[in-house]
């Protein structure tokens, strides 16, 4: 959570997690492991903004169209997972249940 309103100006609660990216970069001559873990978080408040110096660009993206816009296989399986869980969400959520905010 503290990641992504320092890099996106969003905070948000985490609903579940959805997975982990491994990879490797070479920075300043050297390389570099990285390990990303990502979470399907609820949007709580904020206003996007990439002032971060990691971050080249942010944007809010229709779900549906997300895919087309990621560029790596492994991001592409998260984001699907990430339109599962939610619509199981939704499909969870009905006259009789509670919401899940």
């Amino acid at each position: 959570m503290r990641e992504v309103a320092e890099e996106t100006g969003i905070s948000g609660t985490v609903l579940a997690p959805l997975g982990s990216i491994d990879y490797w970069f070479v920075t300043e001559g050297r390389r570099v492991h990285k390990t990303v873990h990502h979470y399907l978080l609820r949007f709580l408040g904020g206003q996007l903004s990439d002032a971060d110096v990691e971050v080249t660009e942010v944007a809010w993206v229709p779900l549906e169209e997300l895919g087309s816009k990621l560029a790596y296989a492994d991001e592409r399986k998260l984001a699907e997972l990430a339109g599962e869980m939610i619509a199981r969400m939704d499909s969870d959520t009905g006259p009789d249940r509670p919401s899940a905010e």
